[in-house]
């Protein structure tokens, strides 16, 4: 008798069954390793970044003041308890005139952004993907802007638009225009020659999907990564135009024009002009900071 009957036969066990993924477990995943990597640096720029998003949204809970509201008792005072950031010249708290101005400044340059981002975008998308006469005019124009300094062509957008702060920031749009240009053009032409967008059109997909579908999605990420840090310029550049005029007009709290006004006291009152200045030079290197360490962390 052969002993292969007399052997019992090994059941096999059924596999556990597969516990369904998290929809919130990738980014979770992602996340987890970026929280590990912060130092004391991105610490303290998150926490900026998030003051400065609080003053935008909600101003009266930072301080009691109303920005646009003088006292007479309380001229030039000096940084005290009561005024953190002193008072001006007519006895306006500074320190609830810069947080109500944050959110015109911060919406002037999201403007800006918006504007750069949307028009280069397309501008690059068009000139990699049709090429010739095309690329060659979009280029052109693309070194013309680029040869002039931004906040120069900015001033000179805005004197033919008007003044304003919607114009400023439509100026400081236009004059990046062609940064956002230049890359995404760069990065479509890299993405057109990989293996997968040949194959997409092998495939017998159309000219138009592959590049809605594969090359735009996989150019957008250094475009994006360059919109963040720009977004930071555009502060720069829209607190320029409004100290010297060409933004929001008096008595409008916003950022350069609260510089603006305190430079004729800025021997007896450096305040008026220090105070503001901090906040714009902490706000700028904190989205820097924190942009350039999310790029770092998901690249």
């Amino acid at each position: 008798m052969s002993t292969d009957a007399l052997t019992p036969t090994a059941t096999t066990r059924p596999s556990p069954p597969t516990r369904p993924r998290r929809r919130g477990a990738g980014l979770a995943d992602r996340v987890r390793p970026l929280l590990a990597r912060l130092g004391a640096a991105d610490v303290v720029a998150l926490v900026v970044v998030a003051l400065v998003v609080l003053a935008a949204v909600a101003p009266q809970l930072l301080t009691p003041y109303d920005p646009l509201v003088p006292e007479s008792g309380s001229v030039l005072v000096s940084p005290t308890g009561a005024h953190p950031f002193g008072t001006d010249y007519l006895g306006r708290d500074i320190l609830s005139r810069v947080l109500h101005g944050t959110a015109r400044t911060l919406t002037g340059s999201a403007v800006a952004v918006l504007i750069g981002l949307g028009v280069g975008t397309l501008l690059g998308l068009l000139a990699a993907s049709a090429g010739g006469l095309v690329d060659g005019l979009i280029s052109r124009l693309v070194d013309v802007l680029l040869s002039i300094p931004g906040l120069l062509l900015s001033m000179v957008v805005v004197v033919a638009l008007g003044f304003g702060a919607l114009n400023a920031a439509i100026a400081v749009g236009i004059s990046s225009i062609a940064v956002f240009t230049r890359l995404m053009r760069s990065e479509v032409l890299t993405v057109k020659g990989l293996t997968f967008v040949e194959a997409g059109r092998h495939l017998g997909a159309t000219r138009a999907r592959v590049l809605l579908t594969h090359v735009l999605p996989n150019s957008l990420s250094a475009v994006l990564s360059l919109a963040a840090l720009q977004f930071g310029l555009s502060i720069l550049w829209i607190s320029a135009l409004s100290f010297l005029g060409y933004g929001a007009p008096p008595p409008e709290p916003e950022w350069g024009l609260l510089v603006s006004e305190g430079r004729e006291y800025i021997v007896s009152s450096p305040w008026l002009i220090f105070a503001p200045g901090l906040v714009i030079t902490a706000t700028v290197l904190s989205i820097s900071r924190v942009a350039q360490f999310v790029k770092e962390g998901l690249s």
